[in-house]
């Protein structure tokens, strides 16, 4: 399979009975592309696979589908575990299954009721019976034919031949042979048929009460996970009349309502959004036909955002929404600017005397500004494409994020230019209505008609102005002193940046926790079940949890490959108001509609994290190893790496033993580095086996050959499945091998009787061959044709980042690699790298868009890159802002740095654009004599316009807020892309506002306006 094309990984398990390739290739390659091209390379393979080996090809799913898990319980205790398996395996799987979505429903524990023929050797060896003969009878003894047609008086009857069995009664009476006086030997002369269980590999426990029969919904790749599992839902509804009495299906994992809870979180987030931008706006322009106009862009172009959403497929989720919601600020800026230069041109208008018709004057005062608003929020939109180079799970993560804040922001760049001009000759009226009543009249004019308020006369713009202008002035007197004290900052913020630590993915509180111990192999199923009910019970002791499903070893699907020394246990966690309180700094006197707005910024209950240290300690049982996460996460990690914690290490060689002896040298190295919580090495080789080792000397003397010895070895001692019972819709499995006295102990096994000579002679197994106990490897790991071996180590409280660095070296240090052997730091340390070496392409392409976008719109490099500037003035707000929460290093953070690149543009853009404008017209006006003239224009295209500039920041940052305060499912996520933009526009506007003066004055002084002077 390494060969097929657009393969990526080839990863093979090999346990008991079984053997797993997974096939991980490229993204976003169809998924049933490469299914046919596996079938494909497959047909090659099976011809020479051993005798009796078949392969089948999985569900077109991944561990990633593991949506739903349900348990069935019976409140009554007349239902067995055999009777609640057979329910799920006969009835309840095929009605699921049914459903549009599912791709599988895997079983997990309880009985698979099987017919056991356990045969008496001895009396084999009486009747002279080899048990080939037992095999071969019970197989032909349990079948059906037909008989096609037979006619009788004018009607035609198919003719049937009955034969299946349906009791141990019918097996026990089919015939074996018959003695010479002609009595028939049947199977119960030679033993017994009884109703047993099959052989397992996988057990389920709920909340620690035991054993269980669970299931576990798998979803068809590329379905809508809500819509799959609200049918699912249904179906279970329907089905309830069905149950057995007193069995019911209790939900033991719910993936909607983490998506539900994380939308109506956003969604709850999003309405501040928009409240608080419309409040800023109403505020700042205190004119209600002008403030309409941006009020009103904002849910059009949401709206219509959704339509290209549609067209995709893209789903209303946590990452699409949250794209609308870190837009929202930024979508009315030029909406700002636009009615903000036409108030300016207004005013002229009215101080000149109305000379012109008042519409030519907003159409001329939107021209002015209509094309740097629209290159500004398209700069915005084009810098956040990059964001689509990502791939793998940061890809699938973040793109509808892209998707949603890029549609968004080129529909209110073209909603500027086309509806809001339109919306603002509508709701432009310079003469007031005069009818009576005068009180209603006075109220028609101020929502329709309204006052424009001057910068000067606007009470909130004079106090900035009052503020804003000394600030200025000095920034021009002392611009070199500015200029290298912004240099200064930038570069002391550098180190800072450095010690920010990193990791992969922010959180995701999925309000549910994976508890995944493992302990040695070779640990027996119903030591496996012990343990985990024990764990299980612990768990359920914490009242922060609500339900608890424990499973050891693996559900009935390929897409789980556990071994019964890895389990895997979901906790439910109940909603975080009913966990344990803390004493915070408002507990004592804050009354209670206080605290529910304290809660948002300090928790008074414990924190997760803290949750999970708790149960830690709780369940530090010797022989095993902790590992926590969360069920998303956890399959997210195993398919991409196939590591479940949060750092792993991969060892490759030819020897397996050589491969455990180097992971246990790093299980005792790693404890040392600070930050690791627990560290666990595979014992590859750590199973039992009980090997038969064959004299073939012995084997000739009594005419035996090496499969004749097999068979016993296969048939009499391990047990074998020879045919299958059909009842009704029911199928079980029937088998055939010794009684349990003739096999419990070593001992025992030598004394196994192998037959020869067509049963005439029964030998002793000790003399055909020595039996053994042996250890070896439990399960084999394969990875693109390499064995290998896993650590997997979990970290807490600690970025994985510097954890790896640390352990690194410590590794390197101390451990020696023989020839032939590599070690791979693997796990979410895998996707940084690979997410850091998209990083180094990504962001020059970022600033290279944005310098193309600003110089198509400026035609001049001078301009543009005094606009850049800005990047650096962001980053100076975004490191200290990310130190000061102590947020590491992100895919989420460097998608939010990548939004702020575009935001830094469009403030520097209307910096410029003012500048510019105060500068273009006192130059028209003859006022550009001497460098005071040039600092008047400055000063007056800084400080007298810094109303619309201080705007389009307000509403940017002030949109943004509420994501900060936001709590619930999904808020760490957007926090992380939220915190950066925030720290960021703060300090580029700061800076902007002290630092672009200066610049400009001496770009205008220096290159133009004194040349120009020289000349004259």
């Amino acid at each position: 399979m390494l060969g097929a094309p657009k393969v990526k990984d080839v990863r093979g398990f090999s346990d008991f009975g079984y053997s797993y390739v997974y096939i991980i290739f490229e993204e976003g390659t169809d998924i049933y592309w490469a299914r046919s091209r596996t079938l494909e390379y497959l047909s090659n393979v099976l011809p020479r696979l051993p005798q009796g080996v078949k392969t089948e090809l999985g569900p077109d799913a991944t561990g990633i589908g593991w949506v739903f898990e349900y348990a069935l319980i019976d409140t009554t205790g007349k239902q067995s575990l055999a009777d609640l398996r057979s329910y799920q395996d006969w009835y309840l799987r095929y009605y699921l299954k049914s459903v549009p979505g599912v791709a599988e429903v895997a079983p997990l524990g309880g009985f698979v009721r099987q017919y056991q023929v356990n045969v008496d050797p001895n009396k084999l060896q009486s009747f002279n019976i080899p048990l080939s003969k037992v095999v071969a009878a019970v197989r032909s003894g349990n079948n059906d034919v037909g008989g096609r047609l037979v006619e009788f008086s004018g009607a035609e009857y198919m003719v049937r031949g009955r034969g299946y069995t349906q009791t141990t009664g019918d097996i026990g009476k089919i015939a074996l042979a018959k003695t010479p006086s002609g009595v028939p030997i049947r199977i119960s002369d030679v033993g017994e048929v009884t109703l047993g269980p099959d052989i397992r590999r996988g057990v389920a426990d709920w909340n620690g009460t035991g054993e269980t029969v669970a299931g576990i919904i798998i979803m068809r790749q590329g379905e809508n996970a809500l819509e799959v599992i609200e049918r699912v839902k249904q179906k279970l509804k329907d089905t309830e009349g069905g149950l057995p009495p007193g069995v019911k299906v209790v939900t033991a994992y719910d993936r909607s309502e983490l998506i539900l809870r994380s939308i109506e979180n956003l969604k709850h987030t999003l309405t501040e959004d928009l409240i608080i931008v419309d409040i800023v706006i109403m505020i700042f322009l205190w004119h209600f036909p002008s403030a309409t106009i941006p009020i009103i862009t904002i849910p059009v172009a949401v709206i219509i955002s959704f339509i290209p959403m549609k067209m995709m497929g893209l789903t209303s989720n946590i990452m699409s929404l949250g794209g609308i919601a870190i837009a929202v600020g930024a979508m009315v800026d030029a909406a700002i600017v636009v009615v903000e230069q036409t108030h300016k041109k207004l005013e002229e208008w009215e101080r000149t005397g109305r000379k012109q018709d008042y519409h030519r004057v907003v159409i001329d005062a939107v021209k002015e500004v209509g094309g740097p608003s629209f290159f500004a929020l398209l700069v915005i939109a084009v810098a956040f494409l990059p964001v689509l180079t990502l791939e793998a799970q940061e890809g699938r993560l973040f793109k509808p994020l892209a998707y949603t804040k890029t549609f968004s922001m080129i529909i209110a760049a073209v909603l500027a230019i086309t509806l809001d001009p339109a919306m603002r000759l509508l709701f432009t009226h310079m003469k007031n209505y005069e009818f009576r009543p005068r009180w209603l009249a006075r109220v028609t004019n101020a929502v329709l008609v309204g006052t424009i308020h001057s910068e000067e006369t606007h009470p909130i713009s004079r106090i900035l102005i009052r503020l804003y202008a000394p600030v200025c002035e000095l920034a021009l007197r002392w611009k070199w002193f500015v200029i290298a004290g912004a240099v200064a900052l930038v570069v002391v913020t550098v180190p800072v940046f450095e010690r920010l630590g990193s990791e992969f993915m922010p959180p995701l509180d999925e309000g549910s926790l994976l508890y995944m111990p493992s302990t040695l192999p070779g640990i027996s199923e119903t030591q496996a079940q012990r343990l985990m009910q024990v764990q299980d019970r612990i768990i359920k002791q914490f009242p922060e949890v609500s339900t608890v499903l424990g499973k050891a070893g693996r559900a009935e699907t390929s897409t789980d490959p556990a071994p019964f020394s890895m389990m895997e246990t979901v906790i439910v966690l109940k909603p975080e108001t009913e966990w344990r309180k803390v004493d915070t700094w408002y507990s004592d006197w804050a009354p209670r509609w206080a605290k529910a707005i304290f809660r948002r910024f300090t928790p008074d209950h414990i924190s997760t994290d803290q949750l999970v240290e708790e149960m830690n300690q709780a369940l530090k049982i010797p022989g095993t190893s902790n590992a926590w996460t969360m069920p998303i996460k956890a399959r997210v990690d195993m398919l991409t790496t196939g590591i479940r914690t949060p750092v792993g290490i991969k060892i490759y060689g030819a020897d397996i033993k050589k491969i455990e002896d180097l992971g246990t040298q790093i299980e005792a190295l790693l404890p040392r580095v600070l930050g690791t919580r627990s560290v666990f090495s595979e014992r590859t080789s750590g199973g039992y086996f009980l090997d038969f080792k064959w004299n073939r000397d012995q084997l000739a003397r009594y005419g035996l050959s090496i499969d004749d010895a097999q068979d016993v070895v296969m048939s009499a001692i391990g047990g074998e499945n020879v045919t299958t019972t059909i009842e009704g819709r029911e199928r079980y499995p029937v088998n055939v091998r010794y009684m349990r006295d003739y096999r419990s102990d070593p001992d025992k096994l030598e004394r196994v009787l192998v037959p020869s000579m067509d049963g005439q002679t029964q030998v002793p197994l000790a003399q055909l061959a020595e039996v053994r106990i042996v250890s070896g490897p439990a399960m084999l790991r394969d990875e693109n044709g390499m064995l290998n071996g896993y650590v997997y180590v979990d970290v807490a409280g600690r970025d994985i980042g510097s954890y790896v660095e640390e352990a690194k070296k410590v590794v390197r240090d101390n451990v020696k690699l023989p020839s032939g052997y590599s070690f791979a730091w693997s796990g979410q340390y895998e996707a940084m790298q690979r997410v850091r070496e998209r990083l180094i392409v990504v962001l020059p392409l970022t600033i290279f868009l944005i310098v193309m976008l600003l110089y198509i719109n400026t035609k001049s490099m001078t301009k543009t890159m005094i606009i850049i500037l800005a990047v650096p003035f962001s980053a100076v707000g975004a490191v200290w802002f990310l130190t000061f929460l102590g947020y590491n290093m992100s895919i989420g953070v460097w998608v939010g740095l990548i939004a702020l690149m575009g935001v830094d543009a469009e403030t520097g853009v209307f910096m410029m654009l003012y500048l510019d404008l105060a500068h273009d017209q006192a130059k028209a006006e003859g006022k550009l004599r001497s460098l005071g003239d040039l600092q008047e224009a400055i000063m007056h295209g800084a400080v007298k316009r810094i109303r619309p500039k201080f705007m389009t920041v307000a509403t940017m940052f002030m949109g943004l807020i509420p994501i900060m305060w936001s709590v619930g499912t999904g808020a760490d996520v957007m926090k992380r892309i939220a915190a950066p933009m925030i720290g960021g526009i703060f300090t580029s506007f700061l800076l902007e506002l002290v630092v672009y003066p200066a610049i400009y004055e001496v770009w205008k002084w220096n290159f133009e306006l004194k040349k120009e002077l020289a000349h004259s």
